[in-house]
């Protein structure tokens, strides 16, 4: 991450965060390596209350200063999800609509971006490395793919950083409200993703557990910047 951060020949990099249960980790890495580094927020407009909460929580105790929202653009809304309905027939056309065509866009001018993937999260990530090529011009760091749930919940009570207030409340991964709901205990810690649904992935990373390119297109992006 400190390698990635600060060696010039990497480019211009940003940190792509949904503020969710382990969102804290990268965040407060990046708050102590490079406070300044843009961190990339994509509000699909059907998150939990809590998360846009905490979201504002963190921007001001890790004193993150380029936080940019990301959100779809208006006009691509009202002509492809005028009702906010989408999701309810179509999961995968609404991610796409709400998280991978905006993050496209958004991503355009930066040469590399950091995820918070690891590789316990599931089959589609278990060979997840360090860095990935992404295409020929951009790459994919991932710090924590090695890393354990033990390991994030050492350095969350280490660092005395704020948790996110679903996991309490037995959200272990944390998405958009409609396609989220708790998890048992026993269960897989995603398996309140897409719930009843063979979906496991929103389309940022993979669908059908392949890599897959978004192009940039016509529906445009909504690109609000605010600095904490």
């Amino acid at each position: 991450m400190e390698r990635a951060l600060n060696d010039p020949a990497v480019g211009e990099v940003a940190l792509v965060s949904s503020f969710g249960a382990e969102s804290v980790v990268l965040l407060h890495m990046v708050s102590v390596i490079a406070p300044g580094t843009p961190v990339l927020f994509i509000d699909t407009q059907m998150l939990f209350a809590e998360t846009l909460e905490y979201q504002q929580t963190l921007a001001e105790k890790l004193r993150l200063t380029d936080i940019r929202t990301i959100r779809a653009a208006e006009s691509a809304l009202n002509v492809d999800d005028p009702d906010g309905t989408l999701h309810q027939f179509d999961t995968d056309a609404c991610c796409t609509l709400r998280k991978t065509v905006p993050l496209e866009n958004a991503l355009s001018g930066f040469d590399a971006w950091i995820t918070g993937r690891k590789r316990y999260q599931g089959q589609t990530r278990a060979a997840l490395d360090f860095f990935e090529v992404e295409t020929e011009t951009r790459m994919k760091i991932n710090p924590l793919a090695h890393w354990g749930r033990d390991d994030l919940e050492e350095y969350i009570v280490q660092n005395r950083v704020p948790r996110h207030p679903l996991v309490g409340k037995g959200y272990p991964s944390i998405g958009c409200a409609p396609c989220t709901s708790p998890v048992k205990p026993g269960e897989d810690p995603r398996a309140g993703r897409w719930r009843n649904s063979a979906k496991t992935e929103c389309g940022i990373h993979f669908i059908n557990g392949k890599a897959v390119r978004v192009k940039s297109a016509d529906q445009g992006i909504e690109h609000k910047e605010k600095v904490a």
